[in-house]
């Protein structure tokens, strides 16, 4: 679930946009990007998704304004949380055909996180959803996304502005580790009310001779965290390193 948080960095959506640093990375070895007809369809993709996130965020601004206080927001933005987040999905079939060069892998790890936390933790468990953890990823999400998915438009284009370039390798800073604790806190909250409900668990005896404790299983995902989050962080932290070093040497020879 931590390496979810870290997308700003490390997932790949278009063919300029690769993974964090993939064409600096790469210094005179260039790979081929995607063919014509792959590079309008990202385009077009990434676009509707940082239309998607963009309402997502201003329909957290227009409920914050209209309650005046910031309690229980999620439930404005619940059914385009959940469609955008969930229509991620198609970035590892982009990965599977070929047109992002980005690992299957990883990237099926960074989606299926996220949605697993949308509907397996928040969705199901609904007590969880006025909490104000739920509110703390949802806004590191939004910036996230908005951000991320521009950097792939742009680079599809040719024309990326430096500005956003800058604030993909640097607002993780803030926006990871927010990220991070909001869903921490999210799936803590929700461990009583899984408990009590015996959500999503199987127990014996039944005819599989199987069982499936949801609430443990929640437990090792938070205890994940501990490994995987200074490992990508610090990883991303070196990439940022690396390409906006990089963005600069190139400017002194223009």
């Amino acid at each position: 679930m931590a390496a979810a948080a870290a997308t700003a960095a490390t997932k790949g959506n278009g063919g300029a946009g690769g993974r964090a640093g993939a064409s600096e990375a790469s210094g005179a070895r260039k790979k081929k990007g995607p063919g014509p007809l792959a590079t309008a369809y990202l385009v077009i993709y990434n676009v509707v998704m940082t239309a998607g996130w963009l309402v997502i965020a201003v329909g957290l601004v227009r409920a914050y304004l209209a309650k005046g206080s910031y309690h229980s927001l999620y439930y404005s933005i619940e059914k385009p949380l959940k469609f955008f987040q969930t229509g991620a999905l198609l970035e590892i079939l982009h990965c599977a055909m070929g047109i992002v060069p980005s690992s299957v892998v990883l990237t099926s790890f960074q989606v299926m996180s996220r949605v697993f936390l949308i509907w397996a933790v928040t969705h199901s468990v609904k007590e969880v959803q006025s909490e104000d953890s739920v509110l703390l990823f949802v806004i590191a999400w939004t910036i996230t996304e908005i951000i991320r998915y521009s950097f792939y438009t742009f680079s599809l284009l040719n024309h990326l502005p430096y500005l956003i370039k800058w604030a993909r390798y640097t607002l993780f800073i803030v926006l990871y580790p927010m990220g991070v604790s909001g869903e921490l806190l999210t799936i803590y909250a929700a461990l009583p009310f899984v408990r009590q409900a015996g959500l999503y668990s199987i127990s014996l005896p039944n005819k599989y001779n199987f069982s499936f404790d949801y609430y443990a299983f929640l437990i090792l995902v938070m205890l994940s965290y501990i490994p995987l989050f200074p490992q990508l962080y610090f990883h991303m932290i070196y990439q940022r390193r690396k390409v906006l070093s990089h963005t600069e040497e190139h400017k002194k020879f223009e």
